[in-house]
Order: C-alpha cells, then sequence, then structure tokens
C-alpha cells in the first residue's frame, strides 16, 4: 500500500509540475502520427507497452500528452500508462539531446575511474545525468554496466562505443560533436 501511495504523489507532481521543460512545449506531436501509433491498437489494453515502445522510439521521449492519448486509445487509465512508463527505465519521460553520454559506471568501470569520466561530462557540458544542456544538444546517462568490461571505462555516445575513455578524450569527444553541430547550422 506504502508503494501505491508513494507512485500516486509522483504521478500527481509530474502531471501538474509547474515548471515544465521548455524543450516539451517545443516538440508538438502531429496527432495524426499518434493516431497512426494507435491504429489497430484502440481498446486493446494488453498493447500499452509496444505503444509506448513506437513512441519513444517516433519521439524520444514519451510525453504528458502522449500518455493521456494512449490512455484514452487504449482505455487504460492514465496512471497506470504513467506507471508502466516510469517503471521500465527504457522508457523516457522528458526529451533528450541530440548527443546521449551514456557513462558506463559498472565494476571494471568505476575501478579503472569512470567517476572521473561522469565528472568530466557534467563539468565540461553544467548538466546533471537526466538533464539536458539547454541548446537541445546534450544529455548525460549513468548505467550499471554496459557489457563491455574488457574494454572500460566505456562511454556511449548515441550508440557507439568509445572504449578506454579518459576525461581527456571525453573532453575532445564533447568538443567535435559542439563543432560538428555548429559547422552543419553555418551550412544550412
Amino acid at each position: 500500500m506504502h508503494f501505491f501511495r508513494i507512485h500516486i504523489v509522483e504521478f500527481i507532481r509530474y502531471f501538474k509540475s509547474s515548471q515544465a521543460d521548455s524543450r516539451l512545449e517545443e516538440v508538438n506531436m502531429p496527432p495524426q502520427t499518434l493516431d497512426q501509433i494507435l491504429e489497430g491498437r484502440r481498446s486493446q489494453p494488453n498493447q500499452l507497452i509496444e505503444v509506448l515502445q513506437d513512441i519513444q522510439k517516433n519521439y524520444g521521449y514519451i510525453s504528458k500528452e502522449a500518455m493521456q492519448a494512449v490512455s484514452q486509445g487504449l482505455g487504460v487509465p492514465v496512471i497506470e500508462v504513467y506507471r508502466v512508463a516510469s517503471f521500465y527505465k527504457a522508457f523516457r519521460l522528458k526529451p533528450f539531446g541530440k548527443y546521449v553520454l551514456t557513462v558506463c559506471m559498472g565494476t571494471a568501470c568505476h575501478v579503472r575511474s569512470a567517476r572521473l569520466l561522469l565528472d568530466q561530462a557534467i563539468g565540461q557540458l553544467g548538466v546533471k545525468p537526466g538533464e539536458v544542456t539547454p541548446d537541445g544538444l546534450f544529455s548525460i546517462e549513468r548505467v550499471n554496466c554496459l557489457g563491455a568490461c574488457a574494454m572500460g571505462p566505456i562511454v556511449v555516445e548515441n550508440r557507439s562505443y568509445h572504449h578506454h575513455m579518459t576525461p581527456g578524450k571525453l573532453r575532445k569527444l564533447i568538443e567535435t560533436l559542439r563543432r560538428q553541430k555548429t559547422e552543419e547550422n553555418q551550412n544550412v
């Protein structure tokens, strides 16, 4: 019962938060795309996880508006949609940056100074794990293990593994990614 009460409190905070991330409001999900995701699944509550996966695949995260649409479309209470979306680590409830830096903190990486990598990313980008830089370019994730222990410490940048990482290499990687984005903007 205690767990349920805590979940209700988190749910209310999430849906009534006045400190909405400005990027949440920038991302307007076209209703037809959500409708396409729900097409053929309406009134089928057993499709909840698959629908959430498709929404995240298309938009990179699951917004409050998407949860409400899923609730109506599948006939599932919105608190159940939130409960499932917030339970599984694979689902994101906030948008992430264009470049997601995932720092492995598993035992093999930890003993090889992975904490220094996390500190480097936090210091250089000015955001904590789970947050997005103001320009929307970077996010930091911290995970328990990436399964590449022999190559640790590991930092993954959008599914690209960077092995035997050092704070200096990470600094250069971030600078390179930022420079690439600047060059892309100038070429547009």
